[in-house]
């Protein structure tokens, strides 16, 4: 089981015992406080630290989301949104104890408009399932983080992951929210037109926020067209310079790579025993996608192939069939537990920076050898199109002076990014572990986001102690 937190109450026990009642007269079973059920909703993806709330509750829609709000805001109880727990940065952590909403059972898909590449979903919706019901229509929603998270959890932490140098991130690719706000009101932003000069950027300032400024229930997305062609390679290098020098070559030479993800040759050697990926050495490796037109995919990968064989590149390996994409995708969407495997009964976390393309290679080597000097077994995975790396830390949980190496380690991948003009964080979000970072990378800027915090939610019950310090 996981560590807890320590944590600070900000509310009288007689306030919960009051604010339990209501729920459980409302809501019955939907209102849970079973201590197993707390449990699971204490921590995201990876953590070794957990912070139960005191009650889980499952709505089903925008209008009981608004009346635990509004039981909440009276009770001046904290309020937690959580979808699957695929999130990295303790962002579903209770660490001021309160209610969970759990947005998992509100999962349908409302209006699929296909003429108009949009559709809207509940905050339940799971991008799997999304783009499950949207076969048979010609699209697909690309935004994919690796897991299986909800669409109203990949929008408050502005996610994006293996497709997003070809397709775009959360931002980009959300036309309109619903958005019940901290006094528990219903709010619906943006629209489906695809511009507007409307006033302020509403969608924008929740896509992000981390559950901090009002809780997702419904999402309106931008879908795109299936490709008519999709091939995928591999391509294996002598060092990790040459593999990040190819990636900076095609960027900068225009090429519309669909998907170009990193992993060095750690991370290849964990995936190679844990996906029995068959034929290929612990080198650092690139895997590629490319969408588009057949001519116009032979043409990506023919000049793909060229920049990689100038930079020492071997055989590229093709995977053109469904089922071996798939393989391939499965194997790559598979590194953090392939790199658990690596070091039996350790606990690990990912944390993520991104940078200028060009400061890329530096970035990556100097990680790498930040890792050497620490002795910790690391590994490094990256969305590398769009300068998003990932560094997946393992650590003894029983070893104190392990743990405290790990996050300082951590730390250090955050501030050489920022030194290098990149950010501390490319898609995991802020949560609770990056706060000095943001400071690091915003400074006075932080105040006017504190500010926005405090205006809209200024009893901060709304996710306290995430995102922005206060």
């Amino acid at each position: 089981m996981n560590a807890p937190i320590s944590r600070d109450r900000r509310f009288a026990p007689e306030a919960l015992a009051a604010l339990e009642g209501e729920l459980a007269s409302r809501f019955a079973e939907r209102a849970v406080v079973n201590l197993s059920i707390r449990e699971q909703h204490g921590h995201g993806e990876g953590l070794a630290d957990a912070a139960l709330p005191d009650v889980v509750v499952f709505p089903h829609t925008n209008e009981e989301v608004a009346e635990v709000v509004r039981a909440c805001a009276a009770h001046r109880v904290p309020v937690i949104a959580f979808g699957v727990g695929t999130s990295l940065e303790g962002h579903v952590a209770a660490i001021h104890g309160g209610v969970c909403i759990d947005l998992s059972q509100m999962n349908r898909v409302l209006e699929v408009n296909a003429e108009d590449l949009d559709c809207r979903v509940q905050a339940g919706v799971t991008r799997e399932q999304l783009n499950a019901e949207l076969k048979g229509t010609g699209l697909f929603f690309p935004i994919d983080p690796g897991a299986n998270a909800t669409l109203g959890g990949m929008a408050a932490t502005r996610a994006s992951g293996t497709n997003a140098v070809r397709y775009g991130t959360m931002r980009e690719n959300v036309l309109g929210l619903t958005v019940v706000t901290p006094e528990g009101r219903i709010v619906r932003t943006g629209g489906r037109a695809r511009k507007s000069s409307a006033g302020y950027d509403l969608t924008r300032l929740y896509v992000g926020s981390e559950g901090t400024l009002g809780i997702i229930t419904e999402v309106s997305l931008r879908l795109h067209g299936v490709p008519e062609a999709v091939s995928a390679a591999v391509a294996q290098f002598p060092g990790l310079r040459e593999a990040v020098q190819t990636v900076i070559a095609a960027m900068q030479m225009g090429i519309p790579v669909a998907r170009i993800e990193l992993l060095d040759e750690v991370q290849m050697d964990a995936c190679i025993r844990y996906s029995k990926l068959e034929g290929y050495e612990a080198k650092p490796t690139l895997f590629f996608e490319f969408h588009g037109t057949a001519d116009g995919v032979a043409e990506q990968a023919g000049l793909m192939q060229q920049i990689a064989a100038e930079h020492g590149g071997g055989e590229f390996r093709w995977a053109v069939a469904q089922e071996e994409r798939s393989a391939l995708w499965k194997a790559r969407h598979n590194a953090y537990y392939a790199a658990l495997a690596l070091k039996p009964g350790s606990f690990g976390f990912s944390t993520d920076a991104c940078v200028p393309i060009s400061r890329l290679a530096d970035c990556v080597l100097e990680t790498r050898e930040d890792i050497d000097a620490t002795g910790l077994i690391c590994a490094i995975v990256g969305h590398v199109g769009d300068g998003n790396f990932h560094v997946l830390v393992l650590f003894d949980p029983n070893d104190p002076a392990e743990r405290a190496k790990a996050d300082e380690f951590a730390k250090r991948v955050s501030m050489r990014a920022i030194a290098m003009g990149g950010t501390c964080t490319g898609e995991h979000g802020v949560g609770i572990h990056k706060l000095d970072a943001l400071r690091a990378e915003h400074g006075e800027a932080v105040e006017l986001m504190a500010r926005v915090k405090r205006a809209l939610d200024p009893l901060d019950i709304m996710n306290p102690g995430k995102t922005v310090p206060l």
